[in-house]
């Protein structure tokens, strides 16, 4: 098994910027691409950004493109996800997920979730 926990979300003015952070721990070997994935109220769960094992190749949703930074340390089993200029629409619960396929966006290619953390973008 794989376990994930989140840190990092909360509350930030439009504009501001939060840094998301993912502790990735128990079955490493299942663990190949990291993603992040958010849902908000009343909406289907959506893709944000995944990264491939070595770090070295990234994809982000066009909705956070030149905002959003996903990025892993792999001696200290963390991804995390930077975001800038947050907006309204970025609020969400963010999930961090792991997959045990080179790059994936498909939400059913992931096979281990964390809990989620809460990330609201209000004045």
């Amino acid at each position: 098994q794989v376990q994930l926990v989140e840190s990092g979300g909360g509350l930030v003015q439009p504009g501001g910027s939060l840094r998301l952070s993912c502790a990735v721990s128990g079955s490493m070997f299942r663990v190949n691409a990291m993603g992040w994935f958010r849902q908000a109220p009343g909406k289907e769960r959506e893709f944000v950004a995944h990264i491939n094992r070595s770090g070295g190749r990234t994809y982000y949703a066009d909705s956070v493109k030149g905002r959003f930074t996903i990025s892993r340390d792999n001696a200290k089993n963390t991804v995390d996800l930077q975001m800038n200029s947050l907006k309204p629409e970025d609020t969400a619960v963010y999930y961090c997920a792991a997959t045990n396929e080179y790059s994936s966006r498909s939400f059913s290619s992931y096979h281990s979730w964390g809990q989620g953390t809460q990330v609201t973008v209000s004045s």
